[in-house]
């Protein structure tokens, strides 16, 4: 177990945390969840003793080793990705080095042989002569080969030292595990490897993350930092989420009664418990919400923006035309031979092995980069709003938020005044002085979240969107989750968010070297069909 006492941190007025006293026990996963800012990253670094509280402690049961997915990608640059990974285990790691050196020596002693006997003991009980082979299986399922297992940290790609450093974490079954965004840099199949890995973890886990099917997969609890505390719920984000709704809303209907309240929480709370058995972590999650009371069962202090995208028209019958459409960047050839048409009620996902592939074809039907060949054509009565992945170049001019918005309001708006505008950045939650702000000071979500009002200030019947959870808050990825569920126009997106591509998307189209496999169904349904996959492979090869 691992307990935080009376934590206590402030960086001057600003307080992160006011007498925290919380407990974290075997066989429980917990997603860390917070707005931006929060602390969330603060928490777990105070747990591992990176960080000192002002006030308070951390308790750790006695011979319990904690292993924290580490952050710094240069620490290990002149060490082998095995060696690495197999400092993962520290003492391990320490006995594996002191063997060495007594093994080194050219005046071999009686003592230090009694000395090597004792460390081939230790060393034989932590697993140690199987560790290397431990460790290069679990590179080999995070992705990294074999051929890569003795090359230098420094020479490693970036997305791949991410890798190494988690599969550093994971190595040698902590006792407690602490992993901050572990899914960043990871494609979707080894996402996958590490739901199932986390799924069936015995020990602690505490994970920060935004993707929310991440934590819908792997979490048996929520931890929730807000207003200086952290409370623990049982459930994974969505029950989190949507226990926490419904509670709000019981608390707002002054009319119903009391009784009739009381069961459509028990309703709630089994029909989450039945579903919970078809997860991968079913017996933890359906014995830790069979236990749940409604007691605990509280609304979130949350604000969550509010991201509603009204069309100033519908769509007409001819939306997108795409015609031979090919690109290559430096050699590398992204797709090649694009043909396909879009339709009325289209939501599509857009996918490639290679991220830069779908980044290029926004750009392209944007008209911010040209094709290699091919065309494409608009319909005359589409009206599109473009979130780019990078934003930059909106932020030239270093404008107060009322200003640089007001560049954008479309001819049709012909009163853009002061409490118009107000409105568009009040629903992303920029209020009271945040208005007065500068654009220069901006940190990236708040970027996205102008990039936000900017859509919704110009009506689009059909929004193209790269990457739009990137710098996000969970709060304003469920927003704008749910805006775009709900939006009655066309959705072109691409997103590392699993849910978000599931729950938007009617149809999904990958762009391949070889032209595009379009399919009529949802994102998972795509993972999952056979015939895709051997189509896929087949278009990469």
């Amino acid at each position: 177990m691992i307990s935080a006492r009376n934590i206590t941190l402030a960086y001057g007025k600003r307080v992160l945390f006011d007498e925290v006293n919380i407990n974290f026990t075997k066989g429980n996963c917990y997603g860390v969840i917070g707005a931006n800012g929060a602390g969330k990253s603060t928490f777990l670094k105070i747990l591992s003793g990176e960080i000192e509280p002002n006030k308070g402690s951390v308790d750790i049961t006695p011979g319990e080793r904690m292993a924290v997915l580490n952050q710094n990608q240069f620490q290990f640059d002149e060490k082998t990705v095995l060696s690495t990974v197999l400092m993962g285990h520290k003492k391990m790691w320490e006995i594996t080095q002191e063997r060495e050196k007594i093994y080194a020596k050219e005046d071999f002693s009686e003592a230090d042989g009694i000395r090597a006997g004792e460390l081939e003991a230790e060393f034989g009980e932590m697993g140690g002569y199987t560790a290397e082979s431990d460790a290069a299986t679990l590179l080999s399922d995070l992705g990294v080969t074999e051929q890569y297992h003795q090359t230098l940290m420094k020479d490693m790609p970036s997305n791949m030292k991410v890798r190494v450093l988690l599969a550093q974490a994971l190595f040698g079954n902590p006792d407690i595990l602490l992993l901050d965004e572990p899914t960043n840099g990871l494609d979707i199949e080894t996402i996958g490897w590490l739901e199932n890995f986390l799924a069936d973890y015995e020990n602690i886990v505490l994970v920060v993350s935004h993707d929310r099917h991440f934590l819908d997969a792997v979490c048996t609890h929520v931890a929730d930092v807000d207003r200086q505390k952290i409370k623990v719920f049982t459930g994974n984000y969505t029950f989190w989420y949507e226990s926490s709704q419904l509670m709000a809303r019981q608390l707002s209907d002054k009319n119903k009664k009391v009784e009739d309240k009381r069961q459509a929480l028990l309703d709630f709370i089994a029909r989450f418990s039945a579903n919970a058995s078809k997860s991968r972590q079913a017996t933890a999650r359906k014995k830790a919400l069979e236990k749940l009371t409604i007691e605990e069962i509280e609304p979130s202090n949350r604000k969550y923006p509010g991201i509603i995208f009204q069309p100033l028209r519908e769509v007409g019958n001819q939306i997108l035309g795409v015609e031979g459409l090919s690109k290559s960047v430096d050699g590398r050839l992204l797709f090649d031979k694009l043909n396909f048409t879009l339709n009325k009620g289209d939501k599509i996902a857009f996918v490639s092995k290679d991220p830069l592939a779908v980044t290029s074809f926004f750009e392209i039907i944007n008209n911010e980069l040209a094709a290699d060949k091919g065309k494409f054509e608009w319909g005359t009565t589409i009206t599109k709003s473009y979130l780019p992945i990078e934003n930059a170049d909106y932020f030239k001019e270093d404008l107060g938020l009322l200003e640089w918005l007001r560049q954008f309001v479309p001819p049709h708006i012909t009163d853009a005044d002061e409490p118009f505008l107000r409105g568009f950045l009040g629903k992303m939650l920029f209020s009271g002085d945040d208005i007065m702000k500068k654009t220069k000071v901006l940190s990236g979500g708040e970027k996205v979240r102008c990039m936000v009002s900017r859509m919704m200030l110009q009506n689009p019947n059909c929004i193209v969107l790269d990457q739009p959870t990137n710098h996000l808050d969970l709060e304003s990825i469920q927003s704008f989750n749910e805006g775009c569920i709900n939006f009655p126009g066309i959705v072109l997106l691409t997103s590392h968010d699993h849910t978000f591509m599931q729950t938007v998307a009617n149809r999904v189209i990958e762009l391949t070297p070889k032209g595009a496999i379009d399919r009529l169904m949802t994102f998972d349904e795509y993972l999952e069909d056979k015939r895709v996959q051997e189509l896929r492979a087949e278009m990469y090869n």
